[in-house]
């Protein structure tokens, strides 16, 4: 029997009255993330200098910038942009501590920590490599039991020192389990050829970092390189709605300030940046208006082929014998501590961008102290 118009007009305004709320929801979580630029201004201009909007000058016959061009020379002006600039990592140290209180509330409102425990729960098996994992808020889904995909052991890796303090705090508080199943140290994703060769991870999860990598097509090449060739790589984003054209204006008006922020440029082209980088999609889902992409990838043969003779091509020398495990032994302090070490032969053949990325990777001292 069909239903009578009154019944069709009660769940049309129901519907309506949802659709607001949620549209009303996903707009003011946008614009919370958009505020306290007045707040950061003081640490960005102790970082970089002068004002956030202080114009520099490059020469280009020096590479040196100063405040103001200098006549005769041949100079481009160019005027800072949180957006472009590579010193993301400065703004991740400085965030760290508070970072989890300012986003979870946004991330409640936006059912984000469904969208996690989804994608880990159903998808993560075997050794698992998390890259930009921040302060660890995807910890807590890597517990939950699925007897289909067992997870032996989680790697969490970030270029932040800071990010990462705080999410060895959280495994720190999980107990002795915790500590033995989760590694946690300092690299950038973009290069990961000194720590691991092809083929190293069943599972790869990165949730809303592209919109922080300065070459996030480069990222996701090179996770295809360390993934096995059944493995998944999995990916929760935010960027640019395809759908609602008002939407991505906002988020193109607003990128500057909330870069400046968060260190989160949360406007780029996500479908542009899967194409580019190869990945073979087996679902994609998006949320809050087309903003928030939900991605279940395999690495693509022709990428890992690529990445492998580029290797070979440069000499880059992969390592194949780090391991990344906590030593019990002392770490000078005479409290029993443990502490992490990375081979010494695995620094060998090493370039000096190289080592400036293994220093980064060092572990810390201390580590797991109780």
């Amino acid at each position: 029997m069909p239903p009578s118009s009154s019944l069709l007009l009660r769940r049309l305004g129901i519907g309506s009255v949802a659709t607001a709320a949620y549209g009303t929801m996903v707009y003011l979580t946008y614009q919370f993330m958009t505020v306290n630029v007045e707040k950061n201004k003081e640490a960005i201009e102790a970082s970089f200098g002068g004002s956030s909007s202080t114009t520099t000058s490059i020469c280009s016959s020096t590479n040196s910038t100063n405040s103001t061009g200098s006549a005769g020379c041949n100079c481009s002006i160019h005027e800072y942009s949180a957006v472009t600039d590579p010193k993301r990592t400065q703004t991740f140290n400085r965030i760290a501590q508070v970072y989890d209180e300012q986003i979870s509330r946004d991330e409640q409102v936006m059912l984000l920590p469904l969208l996690r425990r989804a994608l880990i729960y159903f998808n993560a098996r075997g050794t698992v490599l998390e890259v930009g994992a921040g302060t660890g808020r995807n910890l807590e889904y890597y517990s939950y039991y699925n007897s289909d995909k067992h997870i032996d052991q989680v790697v969490l890796t970030d270029v932040s020192e800071e990010m990462l303090l705080q999410a060895r705090e959280k495994v720190k508080e999980g107990g002795t389990s915790s500590t033995d199943k989760f590694q946690l140290f300092v690299a950038d994703a973009a290069n990961l050829k000194t720590f691991y060769p092809e083929d190293s991870f069943d599972t790869i999860v990165d949730t809303f970092g592209l919109c922080s990598f300065d070459d996030p097509v480069g990222v996701l090449k090179e996770l295809q390189r360390v993934c096995k060739k059944d493995g998944k790589i999995l990916l929760l984003e935010h960027g640019r709605s395809k759908s609602w054209e008002g939407l991505s204006n906002y988020l193109d008006k607003n990128a500057e300030r909330h870069a400046t922020n968060w260190g989160c440029v949360w406007n780029r082209d996500l479908d542009n940046i899967l194409e580019e980088a190869g990945l073979e999609v087996e679902t994609l889902q998006t949320w809050h208006f087309g903003t928030t992409y939900y991605v279940v990838c395999k690495p693509s043969e022709r990428v890992k082929r690529e990445m492998m003779q580029s290797n070979i091509t440069t000499g880059t020398s992969v390592s194949t014998g780090t391991t990344l495990t906590t030593t019990t032994q002392s770490d000078g302090d005479g409290d029993g501590g443990t502490s992490d070490t990375i081979n010494s032969s695995d620094r060998e053949g090493r370039s000096d961008s190289d080592t400036t990325t293994a220093s980064k990777a060092r572990f810390w001292n201390k580590w797991f102290r109780r």
